[in-house]
């Protein structure tokens, strides 16, 4: 007999005193069902009713002292999981002293150098009683190492570790560009983290295949579905071609998806990708539920914040996090109302967060599964929208897949034409945006921005030499050579790096030797 899912109250009501049902029906001559394939309506029977979503703010800057400080006053805020920014050097994988480095070091994250770094940013929290997300893809491989060894420092269960690593290299050399090898070797190093994470670390979500960076670069809603989607089906069938099972794997991928501005679409949106995930796996020969349900995590648009008139942010931000929450989030982080001038202050941070525990805790729209479905609006657009998707994916496959795409600039071009048409509708005022390009006025210069001056660089150097100066060099070459070595025969190489990181061996040291094996992508 299936156990009954407990939910947070016995009985949901409006303030009327009008009970809640779990469910509504759906568009006419569509039986869909939260929780069942093809997940169109939610991954979860109960939705919101049983549990919410995580709710994460992201965060990382400066030193690991200075954002070890932040988490912990986020995680006294309420904040249910953690989210972690890092450095252009470390997503390139540059220690802080290197000459590329300079100018860069803290600035759009928290410089992580090396264990002693990591040991100091999660001071005073127990990785197994928190879910961290870690955005970072070239350098996944060696943060996960980090978190991995940091770990076993606490005495914690590997087993009940959990967590995600952006570990999306395909959106990267799309859209973002903080890739360093080339594509091939670097599909290569994510498949041995999946291989990894099955067998030690099974609550850790392993990939989140990232639509946020598309969209952020200019794509359309459409091209965001297609083209995360085209990547998730490249990462499901490297992982196969590997030898790995689909029904182990499969089940610790999770997306990370824009919620930009038009309410409706992105409902429609996050709905279509859940049911055209369903497809993609079981195309692919997944057959247990859990292997097809597309979980994912929602980030309000960075790019639709507006300098101008800033706490109009705040608006824009709460409508973009409703849009998720009514399309089945499992986790979100709204955007701090300042962020388009700097690093989230403080208040901003606190403002977000509390954006969403209203919306959760006030608003009504978390009593029901899926409130939206049966409207001809959104079941219109949310099967115009899937439309649409595939036939970008078709195309993507006849060029070979969402690597060859990539190859051949198509995928580029496309985000590339897109974002071209977006700003020339702004400058048209075809498309208002409210303190921009109409409803403006004259504004002070704003006060208080969050900035981070260059004599980081420095304190991370004097940290650099000191390790170099007290860890066992020789070990350190040691373990290089084995890395390089089991590079080259094309084995495993995420125990290497483990045992690298633990005996500190810096992120830039690892990354070299691996530059040195692979080559750079240019």
């Amino acid at each position: 007999m299936k156990k009954k899912i407990k939910e947070r109250k016995e009985v949901f009501k409006t303030d009327s005193d009008i009970v809640i049902k779990k469910t509504y029906p759906v568009k006419e001559g569509r039986v869909e069902t939260p929780g069942k394939f093809p997940f169109t309506r939610g991954v979860h029977e109960s939705g919101y009713r049983s549990r919410l979503w995580t709710m994460r703010q992201y965060a990382g800057f400066s030193t690991a002292e200075a954002s070890n400080e932040r988490y912990h006053y986020l995680l006294n805020q309420g904040v249910s999981g953690l989210s972690v920014a890092f450095d252009l050097p470390t997503q390139i994988g540059y220690d802080s002293d290197h000459d590329l480095a300079e100018g860069e070091v803290g600035k759009v994250g928290v410089a992580i150098d090396s264990i002693r770094d990591m040991e100091i940013l999660f001071k005073g929290i127990k990785l197994q009683d928190v879910s961290t997300s870690m955005t970072i893809n070239a350098t996944g491989y060696i943060l996960l190492a980090f978190y991995v060894a940091l770990a076993r420092r606490q005495g914690a269960d590997l087993k009940a570790i959990s967590g995600t690593i952006q570990n999306d290299i395909l959106k990267e050399y799309a859209a973002r560009g903080t890739f360093i090898y080339p594509p091939k070797p670097s599909m290569k190093i994510i498949t041995d983290i999946f291989e990894y994470c099955s067998n030690e670390l099974p609550k850790w979500n392993t990939i989140s295949i990232s639509g946020y960076h598309i969209r952020e670069a200019g794509s359309t809603a459409a091209q965001e579905l297609a083209f995360t989607l085209a990547n998730g089906k490249a990462y499901l069938k490297a992982a196969i071609d590997k030898g790995l099972d689909i029904d182990v794997f499969a089940k610790r991928l999770s997306f990370f998806f824009n919620a930009h501005n038009n309410f409706f679409e992105e409902i429609a949106k996050f709905r279509a990708a859940r049911r055209m995930w369903a497809k993609i796996t079981k195309e692919l020969g997944a057959k247990e539920a859990r292997s097809m349900m597309l979980r994912f995590h929602t980030q309000t648009g960075g790019s639709t914040l507006t300098a101008q008139q800033a706490k109009n942010n705040i608006s824009r931000v709460t409508l973009q996090a409703l849009s998720a929450v009514l399309g089945g989030t499992q986790s979100l982080h709204t955007n701090g109302f300042d962020e388009a001038l700097s690093l989230p202050t403080e208040e901003a941070a606190k403002i977000a967060l509390r954006t969403q525990q209203i919306i959760a805790f006030e608003s009504g729209v978390t009593d029901t599964v899926d409130p939206l479905a049966g409207s001809y609006f959104i079941e219109n657009l949310t099967d115009e929208l899937e439309a649409a998707a595939w036939k970008y994916i078709e195309k993507i496959d006849v060029m070979g897949g969402a690597v060859a795409a990539i190859e051949q600039d198509y995928i580029q071009t496309e985000i590339g034409n897109a974002a071209y048409e977006y700003q020339k509708n702004i400058e048209s005022k075809e498309n208002v945006i409210v303190g921009v390009n109409q409803f403006t006025e004259d504004e002070a210069p704003p006060e208080g921005i969050f900035k981070i001056d260059d004599s980081i660089r420095i304190v991370q150097t004097e940290k650099l030499k000191k390790l170099k100066a007290e860890r066992n060099s020789e070990k350190v070459k040691v373990l290089l050579a084995e890395l390089q070595s089991k590079a080259k025969a094309g084995e495993n190489i995420m125990s290497t790096v483990i045992e690298a990181v633990d005996n500190e061996t810096t992120l830039g040291e690892i990354s070299d030797e691996l530059r040195g094996v692979y080559g750079e992508y240019l």
